[in-house]
């Protein structure tokens, strides 16, 4: 496997413990869930059902028995509700016959898609709370693993609960689209002969996603792969975008009124001035849904300089997302191949290699030697100077620095001129004269192909490329 060296190490200590684990593994749908779990346990479990999508309550329990009998269960009869359901996975997995993890001897259990298992009208949860409380939790020997694609009702209804399942989770795993580097090592290993500028631009359209960078065909160049996946008639991610939310939400209308809301701005928005422009869900239902978007991970929550309250912003980070509203909604382009290289393109990729770097900061902070110094990184907006000024990333430093980033993606090295020289310099001024920060001020460029050595480039202090984005904990 690729990446996933904490998650392994997580799952093994639960699988070789002597006590009875519970584990609740949540994260973005396409994120590799359901994989990590069947690789890591050869897909050999003592008892392996899956939750199915808009089906009725019983239905779920007629998939369920089908995998109580492929286990053993003589039963056979459709449970007339969870509890029984439950209790008979117990019988089994009391049984002589059951299978054992053939290393620690444990029982694994795996109920993947739980949210869909758990649908309305359902005494579910209920059920399996009695399950774990009154039996399994006394159990040595056994593992339970719970999975879901909908963050939200997992961290809501397991990680939260206040009731049953209050502090009965022994670990918990939020697994993470890739990084840069695991996700050159998947292309890699997948025979995609890529530059690094490249697997950036893959990264800015799909984001760290496994399941759509598998996608990708070796003998087709990314431009032409990406035509085939999205602008073809049959192209498998034409779609994804609606089908996406319609398979994590209920009312998937609500949350892509506001991913597409978000996806006009830049910087985000405030939940105030979502509610101003009255295109999307009010009072506490638009608390849900942002609360629900960003365990997803698709927008963050962040604060300005400024502003010492945290969470004032919230902004769409998403690289499939934005690749969709800008492209494939608004049905501006035929094809990316013609689309490449033009003013729109860079236009683009400006922003979505922003989007990038925010999610690789602890990559940003290890190359700037400053990974063991806790920090706050924001952005920063001016409200009194004409012109505006704006800073993409600030890293605020409690060693009493702060890194004020400037992000820029060109083909070739980045060249500062007289005019932006005096641009950056008069962001750094206006900066220090509106938050009346007594900490230096570094100026920081992070530029793609680097930055061009001249006259006018003694402005920066630290110069990141893209490389550098590659490396986790580890440089070369």
């Amino acid at each position: 496997m690729i990446g996933r060296k904490e998650e392994i190490q997580i799952l093994s200590d639960c699988l070789n413990s002597g006590k009875a684990e519970f584990v609740a593994l949540f994260g973005r749908r396409r994120v590799g869930k359901t994989y990590l779990v069947k690789e890591f346990f050869n897909d050999t479990f003592s008892f392996y059902s899956t939750g199915v999508q808009n089906v009725n309550l019983r239905q779920q329990l007629r998939v369920f028995n089908e995998s109580l009998i492929r286990y053993g269960d003589k039963t056979k009869t459709i449970p007339k509700d969870w509890f029984e359901a439950f209790s008979r996975l117990k019988n089994l997995l009391e049984s002589d016959g059951v299978q054992k993890n053939c290393g620690s001897g444990k029982r694994v259990v795996f109920l993947d898609e739980l949210p869909w298992m758990a649908g309305a009208k359902s005494d579910f949860k209920s059920a399996l709370d009695y399950f774990w409380n009154s039996w399994a939790s006394s159990q040595k020997d056994l593992l339970l693993i719970i999975c879901g694609s909908a963050t939200s009702w997992i961290i809501n209804n397991i990680v939260k609960d206040t009731g049953g399942f209050y502090n009965r989770l022994t670990r918990q795993i939020h697994l993470m689209p890739f990084n840069l580097e695991e996700c050159e090592q998947l292309l890699v290993s997948n025979g995609m002969q890529m530059t690094r500028k490249q697997v950036v631009e893959a990264y800015m359209i799909f984001g760290g996603i496994p399941y759509y960078l598998n996608y990708l065909k070796p003998r087709y160049s990314l431009a032409q792969n990406v035509d085939m996946l999205f602008f073809g008639e049959n192209g498998p991610l034409r779609y994804e975008f609606t089908q996406l939310f319609k398979s994590l939400f209920k009312n998937a209308e609500s949350y892509i009124n506001i991913i597409r809301l978000l996806g006009k701005k830049r910087c985000g928005l405030t939940r105030s001035q979502m509610l101003e422009s009255k295109k999307t869900v009010t009072g506490k239902e638009l608390t849900k849904c942002l609360d629900d978007l960003e365990q997803c991970g698709f927008i963050r929550r962040y604060s300005d300089f400024s502003k010492k309250t945290n969470g004032g912003y919230f902004q769409l980070v998403d690289s499939l997302c934005l690749f969709h509203l800008t492209f494939l909604e608004r049905k501006e382009i035929g094809s990316w191949l013609d689309f490449m290289g033009t003013p729109a393109y860079y236009a683009w990729a400006g922003l979505a290699f922003e989007r990038v770097c925010f999610q690789h900061i602890r990559q940003i902070k290890q190359a700037l030697g400053i990974s063991g110094v806790s920090s706050r990184e924001t952005t920063w907006t001016s409200r009194k100077s004409d012109p505006g000024a704006q800073v993409d990333l600030l890293i605020d430093r409690k060693d009493d620095v702060i890194n004020l980033c400037e992000i820029k993606y060109s083909q070739d090295e980045f060249s500062i001129d007289a005019n932006y020289e005096k641009n950056l310099s008069n962001k750094i001024e206006t900066f220090r004269n509106e938050t009346k920060t007594k900490k230096s001020v570094w100026l920081t460029m992070l530029t793609f192909s680097g930055l061009k050595k001249n006259s006018y480039s003694g402005i920066v202090m630290a110069e990141l490329t893209g490389d550098d984005l590659f490396y986790g904990d580890h440089r070369p």
